[in-house]
């Protein structure tokens, strides 16, 4: 019997592009937004402040996650659907809602860290 090919999800390098953008994201906040997060969350410690040396880089982090989570949202929100055989890789939903999920997660990162600096003019 032959192995009827299925309409799925676009991955492709999707998922590269999802971790690539949750990592930058998470350098891009590393000078300034995670350090609150994870104090916030109890996590202290004399390390913490040594993340304040990534701060010349962090417009670098920036374009760098912003660029990767765009073509990661490009491709998993925006991009024609690719024909994939059945129980392969592409054909289980479940892979593409985790891809999803750190996007969604890797733009908050980036969210964050564009925003922390607006957050004594709000308070």
């Amino acid at each position: 019997m032959t192995e009827i090919p299925t309409i799925s999800e676009p991955k492709g390098r999707t998922g590269l592009f999802a971790t690539g953008g949750l990592i930058g994201g998470i350098l891009a906040s590393s000078c300034c937004a995670l350090p609150l997060a994870l104090v916030s969350l109890g996590i202290s410690g004399a390390w913490i402040g040594q993340l304040t040396a990534l701060s010349p880089y962090q417009p670098y982090f920036l374009a760098v996650a912003l660029t990767l989570l765009g073509a990661g949202f490009w491709q998993a929100y925006w991009r024609k659907p690719e024909v994939c055989l059945p129980n392969s890789v592409c054909a289980k939903p479940r892979s593409g809602a985790i891809i999803k999920s750190v996007l969604w997660i890797g733009a908050l990162f980036v969210f964050a860290a564009l925003t922390i600096d607006l957050l004594p003019l709000i308070a």
